[in-house]
């Protein structure tokens, strides 16, 4: 049985329940819709009756892994923005953005799936990274290390065109590249090196 919506999990039961979702975005992300429940269970290191109280059905456990990674992205930022620099902060999150969208392209099949059973993994989800995106970029301007002429939805794509191009993880080399360039794109004129 599910637990209830709004009454808080033991200190185990989350745990548990954060090691399912953990395992089943790399089991989803590596098989799509093959991957069994016995494999993510084996992966997160617990019995298959655990998983089925928490995630009763595929899509259940599909759109609560793909909503986790959101929350993971976008909760992650008041931390970065208190332990880094504005710049190295924004650096270090879209790093985490390229990890998510990874995840996201590879779990494509299975989120598909959820769509067509008439759930929306998604809703909400594009807004979330918008209001992280737009924490970081207006701290990096208050900053003065970005240009003011660049709007996180701008932002937002240049991030989901490199996610596109270097999913795989043979191009993460290819995608740190990318964002290196799109990052030095945002800072200032002034602070640009001259060039050569």
């Amino acid at each position: 049985m599910p637990r209830e919506a709004g009454r808080p999990l033991r200190a185990d039961a989350q745990r548990n329940r954060d090691k399912i979702l953990a395992a089943a975005v790399r089991v989803f992300s590596e098989e799509g819709l093959d991957a069994h429940f016995e494999r993510v269970a084996r992966e997160a290191g617990v019995g298959t009756g655990t998983l089925y109280r928490n995630f009763p059905t595929r899509e259940a456990l599909i759109e609560a892994a793909y909503r986790n990674e959101v929350a993971r992205l976008c909760d992650a930022v008041p931390g970065l923005l208190a332990e880094l620099s504005p710049p190295e902060a924004l650096r270090a999150w879209t790093r985490r953005f390229i990890d998510y969208a990874t995840a996201k392209l590879g779990m494509a099949d299975a989120l598909r799936a959820v769509v067509v059973s008439g759930t929306n993994p998604y809703a909400d989800s594009h807004e979330l990274i918008q209001t992280a995106l737009s924490a970081l970029m207006d701290a990096n301007t208050a900053a003065g290390t970005i240009r003011a002429d660049i709007s996180p939805t701008d932002m937002f794509a240049a991030l989901a065109g490199i996610a596109l191009t270097s999913a795989r993880p043979e191009l993460r080399a290819q995608a740190e590249r990318l964002l290196d360039l799109t990052l030095d794109g945002l800072r200032p004129t002034a602070a640009r090196p001259p060039e050569s």
